[in-house]
């Protein structure tokens, strides 16, 4: 049985619905999944998974969740050569060329770290709706295929 580690952040609960919907859809393909909040969480956790992903907002002007930034920071100087991520996101379009950056830098993260990218990142604007619950769900479906076939 695959496993998975869904690592969220979030201000307005909306990441959490992300994450949440992401951890359902991997049940869904089988795997066993845990879910944890990104500050309770070190990112050499992710060695135990055989699938990462990360669910985070970006702040002002760009910026990644506070709360998050050693997380970030320790997440390349991981080894995650075995492990396939993906990561996702909720933000507000509102903010233009800012919108969801923190997505595109947890994924610059992962592949430093030696990971394999198993879906294209998915970008939410604001509380998912249901074709983002539908593009999650393919998503997770996605990650799982990868995960098994590079197994």
């Amino acid at each position: 049985m695959l496993t998975a580690h869904v690592v969220f952040a979030t201000i307005t609960g909306n990441n959490q619905d992300v994450a949440d919907i992401v951890t359902e859809g991997l049940e869904a393909q089988g795997c066993q999944v845990q879910e944890t909040e990104i500050s309770q969480t070190d990112a050499t956790e992710f060695k135990e998974a055989d699938i990462c992903v990360v669910c985070a907002y970006t702040y002002d002007g760009g910026a990644l969740p506070e709360e998050g930034l050693d997380f970030f920071e320790d997440l390349p100087q991981v080894d995650l050569s075995h492990q396939v991520f993906g990561v996702a996101g909720s933000g507000d379009t509102f903010y233009g060329d800012d919108f969801n950056v923190a997505v595109d830098r947890f994924a610059a993260a992962f592949k430093q770290s030696g990971a394999r990218q198993g879906a294209l990142s998915v970008k939410i604007d604001l509380e998912p709706d249901q074709d983002a619950i539908d593009r999650l769900d393919a998503f997770a479906a996605q990650l799982v295929a990868t995960a098994q076939h590079l197994a």
